[in-house]
């Protein structure tokens, strides 16, 4: 996780019970976002025992609590993009170039950083102007401005089916990068795999689960994004974790290995509608955004035909566009309201249906309960990543 660790809270007494638990960061300042809440900054070392459930109960609250990175100035930002556009203002006029304001609008103002290397965006140095420097002096100037050894850029996202990342590397030859949340290790290829950091609230949930005894099914494993917490943290027992993406696959064993294990998990490479497993799963984990819903028939089959279990089924769930005024505040709480009926009129219209699938396939009557609804992160006003957890049990 790049930046500063903050939790992203909707009241500021949550302050003081932070502070209670020795996880406040003390020698920052907290910010007031534009949307009303507050981002507090926490020590990188509680990270991993912040438990965002009991945090919730404490401050006898029903609203949302959200892990994200404010970007110091050793990351991302404006500070960062301050210095750059100085250095190479004077890049560009050392060869001759004048400033422009167009310029100063193709330059980086956000990025992603993976130890070493800092991966551009596809939205800079598009003007032909950049091509009269020498790539590597330009290159070279950008890493060193930004403390990097190695610097890549991404385009786009392919549709080869395996959401791959379309990376040029810019400067350096290695590719394969390191990063570490919550004490666990993934190591992947930045121009073959994907890094999501936005989801590191339910990596964390994930890693506060006892599974012990239990066997888990990821379903959409990946390098490991949900799989290492699950095994390292929640101690499952077994963990079978499905990829279809090679690279992935390749990024995944590697991660097992490094994070010590791989004894404990059975990789599966392929589709997983054509898994060749059924009734061995305590728990399912159906991590694919968008929409699990390829997935829901394949969960089914997978659950423990006489005890049932848990799924965890991810949504990018669509809500109503609010219509307000600034600073209406009123509006803004009924706004998020809005948005917890629309995720729970999602996750009892979803219930429903698992009932229906777990009925048609194995003949018997099954009872759904709706246990929780996070919500993970928003793309949009209006469009929020939320995770159900559905018990499901044999009536």
């Amino acid at each position: 996780m790049d930046g500063v660790p903050c939790l992203r809270v909707p009241q500021c007494q949550a302050q003081k019970s932070l502070q209670s638990k020795g996880a406040l960061d003390l020698s920052l300042s907290l910010v007031k976002d534009s949307d009303g809440t507050v981002l507090l900054p926490i020590l990188a070392s509680c990270l991993s025992q912040l438990d965002l459930q009991s945090f919730r109960t404490t401050v006898a609250s029903d609203d949302d609590f959200e892990v994200s990175a404010l970007q110091s100035k050793k990351g991302k930002g404006r500070a960062s993009g301050s210095k750059l556009e100085k250095v190479l203002q004077d890049l560009l006029e050392s060869h001759g170039e004048r400033w422009t304001e167009e310029l100063k609008r193709d330059i980086p103002r956000s990025f992603q950083r993976h130890g070493d290397l800092v991966l551009l965006g596809d939205t800079c140095f598009l003007l032909p102007l950049w091509e009269n420097i020498g790539n590597q002096q330009l290159w070279s100037t950008v890493a060193r401005r930004l403390g990097a050894k190695r610097l890549a850029k991404i385009r786009r996202i392919s549709r080869d089916g395996f959401r791959s990342p379309e990376v040029t590397m810019l400067l350096g030859e290695h590719s394969w990068v390191k990063h570490v949340d919550n004490g666990i290790s993934y190591e992947f290829d930045v121009t073959k795999c994907m890094f999501s950091a936005g989801n590191i609230t339910e990596k964390l949930r994930v890693a506060g689960f006892d599974c012990r005894g239990e066997t888990v099914v990821d379903l959409y494993a990946g390098i490991g994004y949900f799989t290492l917490p699950y095994l390292v943290h929640a101690k499952a027992s077994r963990v079978h974790a499905c990829e279809w993406n090679p690279n992935a696959v390749e990024a995944l064993k590697k991660n097992l290995e490094a994070n010590g294990v791989s004894d404990r998990c059975t990789i599966h490479q392929g589709d997983n509608r054509q898994l060749q497993l059924c009734g061995v799963a305590d728990r399912v984990n159906l991590g694919l955004i968008p929409s699990s819903e390829d997935g829901w028939s394949v969960a089914c089959r997978l659950l423990r035909r006489a005890t049932g279990g848990v799924l965890h089924i991810h949504q990018n769930v669509t809500s109503p566009v609010q219509h307000s005024t600034a600073g209406d505040a009123p509006q803004k709480v009924s706004g998020k309201k809005a948005d917890r009926e629309v995720w729970r009129a999602w996750a009892e219209d979803t219930a429903k249906h698992f009932a229906s699938l777990l009925k048609d396939f194995t003949g018997t009557r099954w009872t759904t309960n709706i246990q929780h609804i996070e919500h993970v992160k928003s793309y949009a006003p209006h469009v929020h990543h939320v995770v159900l957890d559905l018990e499901c049990r044999p009536s």
